[in-house]
This record gives structure tokens, sequence and C-alpha cells, in this order.
């Protein structure tokens, strides 16, 4: 009896091997099948619907600057987005997957993958909801529009509009070095861009009162012209025409930083007021 229950332990760790390998090769052949028909499997598996975040707002306020995760990175994560750059170089804007910094120079440089950010938020862009601008609208007069399309305000948005501006007006600032003051205190000596009519993306989001101190509550802007010469942190703005697309997203997913600056920061004061002023 033990005898035959040893070949009958056998005979099964043989078809499981034999079953493996069939598995192992028809996954392998689905997988060059996708790579033969243009499939992006990678892409095609990635999380929809979801913000991915780094860091905090509060930790860059209060002088978190350390670059800890790469342009390549990101770009795994989204097609879309925005943030800023290692040593608070500048503002990140990312659109249709390509990252973007806007110096304080006024220039705009696409970016290596090997480059990193210490503050980024970037999903993958599906529009759910779409409009149009049929007429000048003034920024607080856009928002408040904007706002009447969101379905609910308690979840997050993407919100992209591309059209014509009569006027645009940005921020970027520059790279900062160690001891790293507080943004508030970086913002005091920003570089301030007007554009008179510029064609152009507004790439950022809508998030609810609710991620006080992990984003930015209500609208997050940046903007690059449709030339990609110019743009940064969006301050105010008039449009004339233009679409509206926002991408509802119901899902979040926060990524914190490992480096010392992060780790022995105190982040427990009230940064209210100076996230107001940093972006303003």
């Amino acid at each position: 009896m033990r005898t035959r229950n040893l070949y009958f332990i056998i005979l099964l760790i043989f078809l499981s091997i034999v079953a493996g390998g069939c598995i192992s090769e028809e996954n392998e052949g689905i997988g060059a099948a996708d790579q033969a028909a243009g499939i992006d499997t990678k892409s095609s598996n990635s999380e929809t619907d979801t913000i991915y975040q780094f860091s905090i707002i509060d930790a860059l306020l209060e002088g978190v600057y350390d670059g800890e995760i790469s342009c390549a990175q990101l770009k795994e994560k989204g097609d879309f987005g925005l943030g800023t750059f290692d040593n608070l170089d500048g503002e990140m804007l990312e659109l249709d997957g390509t990252i973007y910094q806007v110096k304080a120079d006024g220039n705009v440089y696409e970016v290596e993958d090997s480059v990193t950010s210490p503050f980024a938020a970037v999903t993958f862009f599906e529009a759910d909801i779409e409009d149009t601008v049929g007429q000048q609208m003034g920024s607080q007069q856009l928002a408040e529009h904007i706002a009447t399309l969101l379905p609910s305000k308690n979840i997050m948005y993407a919100v992209k509009v591309t059209g014509k501006f009569d006027y645009m007006k940005t921020r970027s600032v520059a790279a900062q070095e160690e001891p790293y003051p507080r943004l508030v205190e970086v913002t005091e000596d920003q570089s301030v861009f007007e554009f008179n009519d510029t064609e152009g993306t507004i790439v950022g989001y809508w998030m609810p009162e609710y991620v006080e101190g992990i984003n930015v509550p209500g609208y997050h802007l940046h903007f690059i012209t449709q030339d990609r010469t110019a743009g940064g942190h969006i301050l105010d703005y008039t449009i004339s025409s233009g679409t509206i697309e926002i991408d509802s997203t119901d899902k979040f997913y926060l990524e914190l930083p490992t480096n010392d600056n992060y780790l022995n920061k105190g982040l427990s004061q009230d940064t209210e007021g100076e996230l107001e002023e940093a972006e303003n």
C-alpha cells in the first residue's frame, strides 16, 4: 500500500510539472502575440481612475525638497499630472506621457527619466466629462463653471482645459540649497510670467477639502503653451474658447518618502495659511 501511494504521489508531481510547463508556454505565447499586435501589456494592466501621489503637500511646505522618485517611475503611474523637481527646481507638468520642467528662467525642458521629484501627483487620464468654453471667462468664472460639472464633491478629479487664452499668468521657482527654506519663503522670490493671446493646456486637479495637508484642496493647476515653450504654476488667466475634459477618480494611492529630510521633519504645525500664500 505504501509503495502504491508513493507511485501515486510521483505521478501527481509529474503531471503538475507537465501542466505548469504548458501554462508557461501558453502565457509566453500570449505575451508574444500581444507584442506582435503592438499591445502594451504593461499599460493595459495599469490601474485607471487612480491618482498616484508621492509625498504630501505639507512636507513641501516645510521644505522637504529632496528628490526621491524618478520621472521614469512617475510615467509608470500615469501620463498626466503635476509636481516639482529635486531641490524644488521649477514646476512639473506631465501631458500625454511627456514630463516637462518649467524653470525659473521661463524656459520649458523635457526631462530625462533619471531626474527625480520630491512631490508629484499623476494619473492615466481618460475623460469622463467633456464641455466647451464658448465665451470669455476669467479664472474664477471658469472654476465655478467646472464645479457645476462635477457630479460629487467627495471624490477627486483630474482637470484638463485646452484652448485660447487672452491672458495667462504663471510662476516658477529656482532650485534651492540646503538648509532648505520653507516654501512660503521661496515663493516670495518667484519668477512671474505673463502671456497675451496664447494657446495651450491647463493640467491639474480638483480635490475635496478633506485632503488638506495631503494635497491642495480645490484647484491646483499648471499650464503649458501649445508650442511647449512656456508655462508654469497658474496664478491667473482669462480664456476665450476651449475644451474642458474631466477625469473622475475614485481611487487614491499615496507613497511617502523615506529620505532623512522627510523622516526627521516635524509636520505637525498648521500650514493652511502658508499653503494659500504659496499657491497664490
